[in-house]
């Protein structure tokens, strides 16, 4: 299982940062990966932000500085809690998402097109394969249970 595992992840990293160049973009990947949180995920605080995207509070204030600063997010006063904020990616961060995901689907389809039926038809089922076991994203899911728990290192 550790050489299938590693296999695995090395394949996926790849995969990702190949993704990350064909798409184009002057975005960093935590900036991306915020921007899409705050996309699908409507207004948030910096608190639900720095949650959700599994860094510290002080650091998803500084991304979302950056991305209000590139006019890709925008910040409101909390109506609960006025000590806080709202986030929420503007128009031009909402297009340049829909941008990035068509180039980078345009890059695979490519490659698949370059594929045999069976080859597509068994990364078909690797994909439904891979989308179950992330199913559930906590963070000590799939973990060994020495490795869960509050010290558990984060992946």
């Amino acid at each position: 299982m550790p050489d299938l595992a590693g296999h695995l992840r090395l394949t996926i990293v790849r995969t990702a940062r190949r993704l990350r160049q064909e798409a184009g973009g002057d975005l960093s990947p935590s900036l991306n990966s915020a921007l899409v949180t705050l996309a699908r995920h409507g207004p948030m605080t910096p608190s639900e932000l720095a949650s959700r995207e599994r860094i510290q509070r002080p650091t998803a204030t500084r991304v979302l500085d950056r991305l209000e600063q590139a006019g890709l997010a925008t910040r409101t006063p909390d109506p609960a809690d006025r000590r806080s904020s709202l986030a929420a990616a503007t128009p031009a961060g909402s297009d340049l998402l829909a941008e990035l995901r068509t180039r980078k689907t345009a890059f695979l389809a490519h490659r698949l097109e370059g594929l045999d039926a069976a080859d597509r038809a068994t990364l078909e089922r690797a994909a439904d394969i891979l989308e179950g076991m992330l199913q559930d994203d906590r963070p000590e899911a799939g973990l060994p249970a020495q490795a869960a728990g509050p010290d558990a290192p984060r992946r």
